[in-house]
């Protein structure tokens, strides 16, 4: 698919659960999955994951970990029920992961909860059958930003200490039209709404924490390979923001790929020609670095 070049870096904040991206199978299909699995408590409020088992291959298995969208304030794990059997059918362990929500919880709380998700995952590993060197993650739009967090960042902080010697760093992201620079443009009213819901504070009261919450400006020689996937029409996430992310980690050396989706806005139709090329392109880069 062509890359065409986008003007200017408007950004916009999707507030949907953007999975419909990606395509589905049938109800009774899906593995066993283990619901509701606590993996951390904060302020009294459990921190739940859901745990998809790998239904090929046996011994120590890839894990997948999948981040949800919602504008980092609605969404829920259960987004992926319909998705998980398209990664566990391939030989990857899935976890979704659930994680609180603005505005209750502004950021870093999100970024927080899915590190130590990461980090629970590898600390349980030898239980779930888990190669704690080969874990990925996946996310869309507001969850794209949560993964690509993943991929830059080490671990923020260490409020548990039965976790605080576990990397919370990932092997692979997949960005599926996540925002990357939060820092980039002016804001329409909505996003800033949005983004003040999200960080607890506008721009011009606190520009740092905008900064602090883009994943680009951690980019480094250590951070993760990603491939972004993204269409050329989206209003809510721009083309640039991919294409940002992927020139800021290939100038420090790391490998980043992009399917540009021609004509397609904040999602696609799963079994439509670009949406087809996103999940063969997905399971390609998986494939790459986690399978043995």
């Amino acid at each position: 698919m062509r890359l065409r070049q986008w003007p200017g870096h408007v950004l916009l904040i999707s507030v949907l659960i953007a999975v419909a991206a990606v395509p589905r199978v049938a109800q009774g299909q899906e593995p066993s999955v283990r619901k509701d699995v606590v993996y951390g408590e904060v302020d009294g409020q459990k921190l739940l994951l859901d745990i998809y088992p790998a239904t090929k291959g046996a011994g120590a298995r890839p894990a997948l970990l999948l981040i949800h969208g919602g504008g980092w304030s609605g969404g829920n794990k259960g987004a992926y029920a319909g998705v998980a059997p398209l990664f566990t059918r391939e030989g990857y362990t899935v976890i979704s992961v659930g994680y609180r929500l603005a505005p209750r919880y502004h950021y870093p709380a999100q970024v927080d909860d899915v590190q130590r998700a990461v980090r629970w995952v590898r600390a349980h590993a030898n239980e779930l059958s888990i190669d704690p060197e080969r874990i990925g993650a996946l996310g869309h739009s507001a969850g794209g930003h949560l993964v690509q967090m993943l991929g830059v960042r080490d671990t923020r902080e260490n409020s548990d200490p039965k976790l605080a010697h576990y990397s919370s760093r990932v092997k692979c992201v997949v960005n599926v039209f996540g925002p990357t620079d939060l820092t980039s443009t002016v804001f329409p009213n909505v996003t800033n709404g949005i983004l003040h819901n999200f960080l607890g504070k506008t721009r011009a009261q606190d520009p740092q924490v905008y900064r602090d919450a883009s994943p680009i400006t951690f980019v480094g020689k250590s951070s993760a390979p990603t491939l972004f996937c993204h269409g050329t029409e989206d209003p809510l996430v721009p083309l640039s923001q991919s294409v940002l992310c992927m020139e800021a980690l290939r100038r420090a050396g790391v490998e980043a790929k992009i399917v540009v989706v021609e004509g397609a806005g904040h999602g696609w139709a799963p079994d439509s020609p670009g949406g087809v090329q996103v999940h063969q392109a997905t399971l390609e880069f998986l494939r790459q670095h986690l399978q043995p």
